[in-house]
């Protein structure tokens, strides 16, 4: 029975031994590292190349300049003048060329000047976009299997709407975007080409770039050139109202 016991007693305390040996009893079991996924680590990079939290506390936007405009229909290049306005979810788009437009949106309705063309939201694409990520309900993922342009990640908006942003390798801005939108039923989609940025108040915004709009019956092109752009000035909410 001696015996007996003094191989239960070992075997015990061979067992407490191991159990004090073994990094859970010390508290030092290894924490399951999470690894972070490359499209968000390009996602960060790009928004910290834009100005990261500079770029998140803008309130305001302000942009004018100058705009060329052809569609399928019209090949001819016709020049013009556009102004941008946006404050948080607001924003009005005016472009003066031969056909003039006009979009707004005041927080609840949206106004078109031309009956059967909507844009989509401005606020929804672009660096008002990038603007909002890590946002609750902005989620970001890869950009899908077979896209051209390899570098880059997908932001996806509550509402369903997305954007691929294509960055540069050296310098993580962006150097374009491909997004789709539903408006009224009908899916619209869009891209742009950044050739230019500008450095305002410590945030790389648009200076120049080109935008294509697929608007299903035909599709408009547009060379953008800025030549104001403010930040964080205070704005009129009448601003975005539409015309009466």
């Amino acid at each position: 029975m001696k015996a007996i016991g003094s191989i239960v007693f070992g075997m015990v305390l061979f067992l407490s031994v191991i159990a004090a040996q073994s990094p859970k009893a010390e508290g030092l079991a290894p924490q399951a590292s999470k690894v972070e996924a490359p499209e968000s680590i390009l996602a960060k990079l790009a928004f910290e190349a834009h100005g990261g939290e500079k770029l998140r506390a803008i309130k305001t936007l302000v942009v004018r300049g100058s705009v060329d405009t052809t569609t399928t229909a019209f090949t001819q290049a016709f020049p013009g003048a556009f102004s941008m306005v946006i404050a948080g979810e607001k924003y009005v788009l005016d472009l003066q060329s031969i056909q003039p437009f006009k979009q707004s949106f005041d927080g609840t309705n949206t106004y078109c000047s031309i009956r059967g063309i909507t844009l989509p939201p401005i606020t929804s694409l672009g660096l008002p976009l990038l603007q909002k990520l890590g946002t609750n309900g902005y989620l970001v993922n890869s950009l899908p299997a077979g896209t051209k342009k390899k570098r880059g990640f997908r932001v996806t908006a509550p509402g369903g709407a997305y954007t691929d942003f294509f960055t540069d390798e050296k310098t993580n801005q962006v150097s374009g975007y491909e997004s789709s939108f539903e408006v009224n039923g009908n899916v619209i989609t869009t891209s742009a080409v950044v050739d230019k940025y500008r450095a305002v108040d410590g945030v790389l915004l648009p200076e120049k770039y080109a935008q294509r709009f697929d608007l299903g019956q035909f599709t408009a092109y547009a060379n953008f050139k800025a030549k104001e752009i403010v930040v964080n000035r205070e704005i009129d909410d009448s601003v975005f109202a539409a015309p009466k």
